[in-house]
Protein backbone atom coordinates (compact mmCIF):
# COMPACT_ATOMS: atom_id res chain seq x y z
CA UNK A 1 0.00 0.00 0.00
CA UNK A 2 1.32 3.40 -0.98
CA UNK A 3 1.58 6.60 1.01
CA UNK A 4 -0.85 9.34 0.05
CA UNK A 5 -2.04 12.69 1.26
CA UNK A 6 -5.47 12.53 2.93
CA UNK A 7 -8.56 13.55 1.02
CA UNK A 8 -9.45 17.05 2.28
CA UNK A 9 -12.31 17.17 4.78
CA UNK A 10 -13.80 20.11 2.87
CA UNK A 11 -14.04 20.93 -0.83
CA UNK A 12 -15.74 24.01 -2.24
CA UNK A 13 -16.99 24.49 -5.79
CA UNK A 14 -18.91 27.30 -7.45
CA UNK A 15 -22.28 26.07 -6.12
CA UNK A 16 -21.43 23.36 -3.58
CA UNK A 17 -19.62 22.67 -0.35
CA UNK A 18 -18.49 19.17 0.56
CA UNK A 19 -17.68 18.84 4.26
CA UNK A 20 -17.41 16.43 7.19
CA UNK A 21 -20.53 14.62 8.34
CA UNK A 22 -22.38 15.91 11.37
CA UNK A 23 -24.76 13.85 13.54
CA UNK A 24 -27.48 16.30 12.44
CA UNK A 25 -27.11 14.94 8.85
CA UNK A 26 -28.62 11.59 9.89
CA UNK A 27 -32.21 12.33 8.83
CA UNK A 28 -31.20 13.59 5.39
CA UNK A 29 -28.76 10.70 4.95
CA UNK A 30 -31.48 8.20 5.82
CA UNK A 31 -33.72 10.00 3.32
CA UNK A 32 -31.26 9.01 0.59
CA UNK A 33 -31.61 5.37 1.65
CA UNK A 34 -35.40 5.66 1.45
CA UNK A 35 -35.20 6.98 -2.13
CA UNK A 36 -32.88 4.27 -3.43
CA UNK A 37 -33.89 2.05 -6.28
CA UNK A 38 -35.43 -1.24 -5.14
CA UNK A 39 -32.48 -3.08 -6.70
CA UNK A 40 -29.94 -1.29 -4.46
CA UNK A 41 -28.16 -3.45 -1.89
CA UNK A 42 -28.29 -0.99 1.01
CA UNK A 43 -31.85 0.08 1.67
CA UNK A 44 -34.09 0.56 4.68
CA UNK A 45 -35.21 -2.95 5.61
CA UNK A 46 -38.71 -4.18 6.48
CA UNK A 47 -38.05 -3.43 10.17
CA UNK A 48 -37.18 0.20 9.37
CA UNK A 49 -33.46 -0.22 9.91
CA UNK A 50 -31.15 1.44 9.93
CA UNK A 51 -32.97 4.03 11.98
CA UNK A 52 -32.11 7.71 12.16
CA UNK A 53 -30.53 7.12 15.57
CA UNK A 54 -28.37 4.27 14.23
CA UNK A 55 -27.21 6.49 11.39
CA UNK A 56 -26.55 9.34 13.83
CA UNK A 57 -24.29 6.94 15.77
CA UNK A 58 -22.40 6.02 12.59
CA UNK A 59 -21.83 9.70 11.79
CA UNK A 60 -20.70 10.47 15.33
CA UNK A 61 -18.32 7.47 15.48
CA UNK A 62 -16.88 7.87 11.98
CA UNK A 63 -17.48 11.37 10.59
CA UNK A 64 -15.79 10.58 7.27
CA UNK A 65 -17.50 7.20 6.89
CA UNK A 66 -14.59 5.63 5.06
CA UNK A 67 -11.07 4.29 5.42
CA UNK A 68 -8.34 6.50 6.88
CA UNK A 69 -7.33 9.19 4.41
CA UNK A 70 -10.44 8.65 2.27
CA UNK A 71 -13.96 9.78 2.90
CA UNK A 72 -17.52 10.37 1.81
CA UNK A 73 -18.43 14.01 2.23
CA UNK A 74 -21.95 15.44 2.47
CA UNK A 75 -22.82 17.86 -0.30
CA UNK A 76 -24.66 21.04 0.54
CA UNK A 77 -25.68 23.99 -1.59
CA UNK A 78 -23.40 26.92 -0.80
CA UNK A 79 -26.11 29.55 -0.99
CA UNK A 80 -28.62 27.80 1.33
CA UNK A 81 -26.71 25.07 3.21
CA UNK A 82 -29.30 22.52 2.04
CA UNK A 83 -28.06 18.91 2.21
CA UNK A 84 -28.42 17.28 -1.21
CA UNK A 85 -26.26 14.13 -1.04
CA UNK A 86 -22.70 12.94 -0.67
CA UNK A 87 -19.60 12.31 -2.76
CA UNK A 88 -16.13 11.03 -2.00
CA UNK A 89 -13.62 8.21 -2.13
CA UNK A 90 -13.93 4.84 -0.47
CA UNK A 91 -12.24 1.48 -0.81
CA UNK A 92 -15.62 0.00 -1.79
CA UNK A 93 -14.87 -2.44 -4.58
CA UNK A 94 -11.55 -0.72 -5.32
CA UNK A 95 -8.50 -0.58 -3.07
CA UNK A 96 -6.76 1.94 -0.86
CA UNK A 97 -4.27 2.64 -3.68
CA UNK A 98 -6.99 2.80 -6.33
CA UNK A 99 -10.17 3.82 -4.49
CA UNK A 100 -13.70 4.00 -5.77
CA UNK A 101 -15.50 7.29 -6.26
CA UNK A 102 -19.02 7.18 -4.85
CA UNK A 103 -21.83 9.70 -4.97
CA UNK A 104 -25.53 9.83 -4.33
CA UNK A 105 -27.90 12.79 -4.59
CA UNK A 106 -31.43 13.31 -3.36
CA UNK A 107 -33.91 13.06 -6.20
CA UNK A 108 -34.83 16.73 -5.74
CA UNK A 109 -31.24 17.60 -6.76
CA UNK A 110 -31.08 15.43 -9.90
CA UNK A 111 -30.63 16.97 -13.34
CA UNK A 112 -28.83 20.14 -12.25
CA UNK A 113 -25.20 19.09 -12.73
CA UNK A 114 -24.51 18.82 -9.00
CA UNK A 115 -23.22 15.23 -9.18
CA UNK A 116 -20.78 16.16 -11.93
CA UNK A 117 -19.63 19.28 -10.06
CA UNK A 118 -19.10 17.44 -6.78
CA UNK A 119 -17.44 14.42 -8.40
CA UNK A 120 -15.10 16.67 -10.42
CA UNK A 121 -13.92 18.30 -7.17
CA UNK A 122 -13.33 14.84 -5.66
CA UNK A 123 -11.41 13.61 -8.74
CA UNK A 124 -9.19 16.70 -8.62
CA UNK A 125 -8.62 16.21 -4.88
CA UNK A 126 -7.82 12.52 -5.46
CA UNK A 127 -5.11 13.49 -7.93
CA UNK A 128 -3.63 15.82 -5.31
CA UNK A 129 -3.41 12.90 -2.84
CA UNK A 130 -0.92 11.24 -5.20
CA UNK A 131 -3.19 8.48 -6.46
CA UNK A 132 -2.86 7.39 -10.06
CA UNK A 133 -6.21 5.73 -10.77
CA UNK A 134 -9.82 5.76 -9.60
CA UNK A 135 -12.58 3.23 -10.05
CA UNK A 136 -16.35 3.55 -10.16
CA UNK A 137 -18.90 0.76 -10.15
CA UNK A 138 -22.32 1.38 -11.64
CA UNK A 139 -25.33 -0.88 -12.12
CA UNK A 140 -26.05 -1.29 -15.81
CA UNK A 141 -29.49 0.34 -15.41
CA UNK A 142 -28.10 3.58 -13.92
CA UNK A 143 -27.82 5.73 -17.06
CA UNK A 144 -27.48 9.07 -15.19
CA UNK A 145 -24.38 7.83 -13.30
CA UNK A 146 -22.82 6.67 -16.56
CA UNK A 147 -23.31 10.17 -17.99
CA UNK A 148 -21.68 11.79 -14.94
CA UNK A 149 -18.68 9.46 -15.06
CA UNK A 150 -18.21 9.87 -18.81
CA UNK A 151 -18.16 13.68 -18.39
CA UNK A 152 -15.36 13.17 -15.85
CA UNK A 153 -13.23 11.05 -18.19
CA UNK A 154 -14.06 7.60 -16.80
CA UNK A 155 -14.32 4.77 -19.28
CA UNK A 156 -15.59 1.22 -19.08
CA UNK A 157 -13.06 -1.41 -18.15
CA UNK A 158 -13.39 -5.06 -19.12
CA UNK A 159 -14.70 -5.94 -15.66
CA UNK A 160 -18.34 -6.75 -15.10
CA UNK A 161 -19.78 -8.26 -11.94
CA UNK A 162 -22.83 -10.23 -12.95
CA UNK A 163 -25.98 -10.03 -10.85
CA UNK A 164 -29.20 -11.32 -12.39
CA UNK A 165 -31.31 -10.03 -9.48
CA UNK A 166 -30.06 -6.43 -9.18
CA UNK A 167 -28.43 -5.85 -12.55
CA UNK A 168 -24.82 -6.29 -13.57
CA UNK A 169 -22.21 -3.94 -12.15
CA UNK A 170 -20.03 -2.22 -14.73
CA UNK A 171 -16.53 -1.24 -13.58
CA UNK A 172 -15.31 2.10 -14.87
CA UNK A 173 -11.88 3.60 -14.40
CA UNK A 174 -9.94 6.80 -14.86
CA UNK A 175 -6.21 7.46 -14.79
CA UNK A 176 -5.20 10.54 -12.81
CA UNK A 177 -2.55 13.03 -13.76
CA UNK A 178 0.50 13.01 -11.48
CA UNK A 179 0.43 15.75 -8.87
Amino acid sequence: MGTYEALPAELVTERLRLRRWLPSDAEEYRGLWLERDQRAVRRIDAQGRPTVEEMRGWLRDNPLMADRGLGLLPIELRDTGEFIGYCGLTVGRGSFDEPEIAYELARRAHGRGYATEAARAVVEAAARTGRRRLWATVREWNAPSFRVLEKLGFHRSDRITEDAERGNTIWMTRALEPR
